[in-house]
């Protein structure tokens, strides 16, 4: 049997145990697994494979393996029977026999002969059974939740919001694997230059529809390209991007970028820009913002000025009516983003959201009084939720007379998901196969 192959479900048991003890992101722990166990060519996407959809599938899986199970075995004897049965289900190009056997040699190097037999006897049990019918879930909303794997209380809470078609659609579109987009650096380069370059080393991209400055990675991550590594492009969703263009930025405008990190934004609007002006970026940790500053050095971008700052306590710093614009891309649940960190699914719950939206209204409230008269605020969340959304816009408003709703102004590819109220945008994951995304514009009266 080839080692490598054993060795990479080795690498996803590790990965999925340190995601539960140590409560880490899936993307972080899956590079850094990669990086240090030497996991090269298609065995990357294997175990990025087994990796994430063991995490998307989890609910699902339970629910298979929970009439073989007479009690709860322990926990990386569980992840091991869900990577396999992962595997079982919804891999069919990998044979059932090196499933069975890969599982059974990491049973007996983690544990013993009786739990290599225990892991057997499930495996087999359910080969020879099959798994039992999601049909036999009589509550419309639970049977969402367990196929789709989505904490029930969520798949109820999008249901009062959003309704049960977009929910469905939402739930089951969060499966999928996002793909991949960057934004080129048009001071460097062309995006027809960029495309041509990334052919060249071999990736497979092509023009976003979407918005005019981005392009999509088919195949490949142009992380590890020339390309990127000179500056030409960061890689953003499209959703992400919608974001600097709210801003309507022109020459020599001072920005603040309130919760910058990692920078992308950052770097979108200093790029739009063009050179001038001045983006003051801040975030609360010492280590982003030298990643910030990293990536405007990367980008040749010398119009980013990153600070360690909370922004919840910006008047400190900053004198009143001190900047043109002001972004407040606020710390949020991240429900919009399942795909890419599908375990932040079980890791929060209905607190979580309502007091992130205390913080995200304190952010703003503390940003207003920074904005200059005419100026534009644009407040950002990569969530779906309408607590964090629409209630922190109707909040906002409420409590500062001094500013108005400010009509978005989109690429025309966007402007059709803008709601009747124009002045704010949400995006689904199911709209265009982007980040699930909110923005509002507020300007402030002259």
């Amino acid at each position: 049997m080839n080692k490598t192959i054993i060795t990479v479900r080795e690498a996803a048991l590790d990965v999925l145990e340190k995601i539960d003890k140590q409560q880490s992101y899936s993307n972080l722990l899956l590079n850094q697994v990669i990086q240090k166990g030497k996991i090269k060519g298609p065995d990357i996407g294997l175990l990025t494979e087994i990796v994430y959809g063991t995490i998307q599938r989890k609910m699902t899986l339970d629910y298979y393996l929970q009439p073989f199970l007479r009690k709860k075995p322990e926990n990386w004897v569980l992840n091991l029977l869900r990577l396999s049965l992962y595997q079982m289900v919804y891999l069919d190009k990998i044979p059932e026999r090196a499933i069975f056997y890969e599982a059974v040699e990491i049973a007996k190097k983690r544990g013993h002969k009786g739990i290599a037999s225990f892991v057997t006897g499930i495996l087999r049990r359910i080969q020879r059974e099959g798994i039992r019918s999601l049909d036999l879930i009589e509550d419309p909303l639970e049977k969402l939740a367990i196929s789709t794997s989505h904490p029930l209380w969520l798949v109820k809470r999008w249901h009062e919001q959003l309704g049960l078609q977009k929910t469905e659609e939402m739930c089951k579109h969060n499966l999928h694997a996002p793909v991949q987009a960057a934004r080129v650096n048009l001071h460097k380069a062309s995006k027809e230059e960029v495309i041509r370059l990334l052919s060249e080393e071999g990736f497979n991209v092509e023009e976003s529809s979407i918005v005019p400055e981005a392009i999509r990675v088919l195949r490949g991550n142009i992380a590890h390209s020339d390309v990127y590594k000179k500056g030409y492009v960061s890689i953003q969703d499209e959703s992400s991007m919608a974001v600097g263009h709210a801003l309507t930025i022109s020459p020599n405008l001072k920005v603040l970028d309130a919760c910058a990190a990692p920078g992308g934004k950052t770097g979108h609007i200093a790029e739009l820009l063009k050179g001038t002006g001045r983006v003051i970026a801040l975030d609360l940790h010492p280590h982003k913002i030298k990643l910030i500053q990293e990536n405007a050095d990367r980008l040749g971008l010398a119009n980013i000025d990153a600070q360690v700052m909370d922004s919840r306590e910006l008047s400190r710093k900053f004198k009143s009516e001190s900047f043109d614009r002001i972004l407040v891309d606020a710390p949020c649940s991240g429900l919009g983003v399942l795909r890419r960190k599908p375990d932040i699914k079980y890791t929060k719950n209905e607190q979580d959201v309502l007091s992130l939206s205390k913080v995200q209204l304190n952010i703003l409230n503390e940003s207003a009084d920074l904005l200059k008269k005419g100026g534009i605020l644009v407040y950002s969340t990569c969530t779906v939720d309408q607590d964090e959304n629409f209630g922190v816009v109707h909040h906002f408003l409420e409590q500062h007379s001094d500013f108005e709703p400010q009509p978005l102004q989109l690429p025309v590819t966007l402007s059709k998901f803008v709601g009747s109220s124009s002045h704010t945008l949400q995006i689904l994951p199911q709209d265009f196969g982007g980040d699930g995304f909110f923005i509002a514009s507020f300007k402030k009266k002259d």
